[in-house]
């Protein structure tokens, strides 16, 4: 027969140990992203709506890791900058490998996901160091894409943009 201490004790053992799975479980999804932001060449970025849902518009996107944030360069009339634009900056991103978003269906979701707060990145020192950082990342492809990344965040048409992990 349980007494009510026992019963107590049980209970609040059993709560604790649910209250820390979740986190046990978001840990272990953050650091296998973390993982794959160092081996992937994408991910799969899709702006959160005021409301919590994602956005249509999903895209897979060249990008580069910095610390607890992920940096990439997108065109200004982009769904994902005009977001950040209106003042939705909460992001979902999947890092892996799928192919083009459209033909990959949903295949992407099941790459780890981090949640992100982005912003724009006007600083042309801080846009400097990120290229440069690219350019490391994508030496094969940024004899093409380089100046193109440049010259477009200089006249405009181009920006960059700061995804903040969120832990």
């Amino acid at each position: 027969m349980w007494s009510r201490r026992t019963w107590l004790a049980t209970a609040a053992s059993a709560l604790a140990a649910l209250a820390i799975a979740p986190r046990s479980a978001r840990a272990e999804t953050m650091s296998a992203a973390r993982d794959a932001l160092t081996t992937s060449d994408v991910v799969y970025l899709t702006p959160l709506k005021s409301n919590g849902e994602e956005s249509a518009c999903k895209a897979e996107i060249w990008f580069v890791p910095d610390g607890d944030s992920i940096y990439l360069v997108t065109a200004a009339t982009a769904w994902r900058a005009r977001a950040i634009g209106q003042g939705l900056t909460r992001a979902r991103v999947w890092v892996g490998e799928f192919g083009t978003w459209t033909d990959a269906k949903d295949a992407f979701r099941a790459a780890p996901m981090l949640e992100t707060v982005g912003n724009a990145v006007s600083d042309q020192d801080a846009q400097a160091r990120v290229l440069d950082l690219m350019g490391e990342k994508y030496r094969a492809s940024w004899l093409m894409w380089g100046p193109r990344f440049r010259n477009g965040l200089a006249d405009g048409s181009r920006v960059m943009l700061q995804y903040r992990i969120k832990t």
